[in-house]
């Protein structure tokens, strides 16, 4: 779906989180981060996509990644997801979807016979100097920072 590669400069990116605070690519200068995108917050392969992440947080942390989850939802259904699972990232509420096609993970999309547009549950590794070092399509939701780490 996306057409970004590994080797790639990260796309750069300005959204407001689930408290209505501006996050963008620039705030993590000089550190590693993962980018997920998800569908819909509270979904459950979104729930346990988000949730293994967070078991894993001090590992990333130790290795020096930080964690941004994003996805279309508003900010008040993102902070519910933060809230009730617990979640010690923020979560960007891109209801404009301005990162999500930044990154090119909006597109045609089946489920049950359907067909219809919606975020491609995709996963970006972003290096210190803001170059992406892996560009992960095929998400393992309950096994998701296995396939980073």
């Amino acid at each position: 779906m996306t057409s970004l590669k590994a080797g790639d400069k990260a796309p750069n990116f300005s959204a407001l989180d689930q408290d209505g605070n501006t996050i963008s690519l620039e705030d993590y200068k000089g550190k590693k981060l993962v980018v997920f995108f998800y569908p819909k917050a509270s979904t459950p392969g979104c729930t346990a996509e988000a949730c293994n992440l967070k078991d894993n947080y001090q590992t990333f942390q130790s290795q020096g990644y930080e964690i941004l989850g994003v996805s279309a939802d508003s900010a008040k259904r993102q902070q519910n997801f933060k809230n009730k699972y617990e979640l010690p990232y923020p979560l960007l509420a891109d209801e404009d979807k301005k990162v999500i096609e930044a990154f090119g993970v909006w597109g045609p999309k089946k489920f049950m016979g359907k067909e219809y547009d919606g975020i491609h549950r995709t996963t970006f590794v972003i290096d210190e100097n803001g170059v992406l070092s892996e560009v992960i399509t095929k998400v393992k939701t309950k096994e998701h920072a296995a396939q980073i780490l």
